[in-house]
């Protein structure tokens, strides 16, 4: 169980991290960032994720938030995954697979 929840945890901050430097990048490169090969490249790492997101958010959410919108769950997400791999830890006998 804690194999699963340090996955899950660590793709989430994966993608967080992807969603930020999209973010950061898109505002450095202004205008011409989709002729941006880095930021065409985090965009297909965070495509699954918002992608999913688009699909399970209602249809009056606009496209332009969805990113935003992904970037939030995805931290509650990792938060959820945080709180309970601490829960596992304590109740773990040894604690040298926590470390």
């Amino acid at each position: 169980m804690l194999l699963l929840v340090t996955s899950i945890k660590l793709v989430a901050e994966i993608a967080l991290c992807a969603l930020a430097g999209r973010f950061l990048l898109g505002l450095l490169a202004g205008a011409k960032r989709e002729q941006n090969l880095f930021y065409q490249l985090l965009g297909m790492m965070t495509a699954p994720f918002t992608r999913t997101f688009r699909l399970i958010t209602p249809k009056f959410v606009i496209d332009r938030h969805i990113p935003l919108l992904t970037f939030v769950a995805l931290g509650w997400l990792w938060v959820f995954m945080l709180i309970e791999k601490v829960s596992l830890c304590r109740t773990m006998p040894g604690q040298g697979l926590c470390q």
